[in-house]
């Protein structure tokens, strides 16, 4: 890998493309691979196993780019799947979003003695308790209050905005009880929410400090390569992003615009199966065993 080498961004579908959108803010340089695996998702409902069966394919796949840094962003994928890919490519450098969130909600908690810390989040990420760990690490007297939001995603991904009653009335029912409950900072603990903060902010109050992953995780990856000496110059212009799906619907041009901020190129379509060949073992040549 170089500095000229790409970053690739992974997620179950939409959502990542908020942390794409805040790498190239932040690296505004640099080539970004992102791979949405539409037809398989949400990965919220689904067990570690599965998951991490679905991000080592995506991996192997996209593994022939040559990528300096890979950006799992999916807060369930990180929180079900990064220790076991982190093992199974050592040679790769590999975050996730989990560990950038929980580090700004406590520093957005301040000096408060006991804060009060909401989080919504996938099914699958709250049942991980990921949130949890990473947060009682760096504060260790801290409330914190998860909620499921599985509603989100699905309307998210059908293209509702913030005008939408849908949005508004599925938001209200999931943060009104932590509201009541008087948090002091929200994490948006899936990288699709983001694309509704302000709505998100508006329903929680001017007092409580809402926390973008996102954002987080993007300047985490520029210290990890300014630290090993691969951020790209500024000499070779603005970079691009090339976007891979496995379900290649008119839609996701459309949405990912929105989510990126500006006009993408048609995305590369990746069959599910394609992606379970490039991860199968080196199969033994069975003539040569007659």
């Amino acid at each position: 890998m170089s500095p000229g080498s790409p970053i690739l961004v992974l997620d179950s579908g939409l959502g990542g493309l908020t942390v794409a959108k805040a790498i190239r803010e932040v690296l505004p340089h640099d080539d970004i691979l992102y791979f949405g695996d539409t037809a398989r998702l949400p990965y919220g409902s689904k067990t570690a196993a599965t998951v991490t069966t679905f991000i080592r394919q995506i991996i192997s796949y996209l593994r022939p780019h040559d990528p300096k840094h890979v950006v799992i962003a999916c807060n369930t994928a990180t929180a079900l799947a990064l220790p076991a890919i982190r093992s199974e490519f050592p040679d790769l450098s590999i975050s996730g979003v989990i560990e950038p969130g929980a580090k700004a909600a406590v520093a957005a908690a301040g000096a408060k003695e006991v804060p009060t810390i909401g989080i919504i989040a996938t099914e699958a990420t709250v049942r991980s308790k990921a949130y949890e760990r990473a947060i009682h690490r760096r504060r260790h007297h801290a409330r914190l209050l998860l909620r499921p939001t599985p509603l989100i995603v699905p309307i998210i991904e059908e293209g509702r905005g913030t005008d939408d009653p849908l949005v508004k009335l599925a938001l209200r029912q999931y943060l009104e009880p932590l509201i009541e409950r008087k948090i002091d900072v929200l994490v948006l603990g899936c990288t699709h929410y983001p694309i509704l903060k302000n709505l998100i902010q508006k329903i929680v109050g001017a007092k409580v400090k809402v926390i973008d992953s996102g954002q987080q995780c993007a300047e985490d990856v520029a210290r990890r390569l300014r630290s090993a000496g691969l951020l790209r110059g500024d000499s070779v212009g603005g970079g691009s992003i090339r976007c891979f799906v496995t379900d290649d619907s008119p839609r996701f041009k459309v949405l990912a615009s929105r989510f990126i901020g500006h006009e993408i190129d048609s995305p590369k379509w990746v069959s599910p199966d394609e992606l379970y060949r490039v991860a199968l073992p080196p199969q033994p040549d069975l003539r040569k065993a007659i």
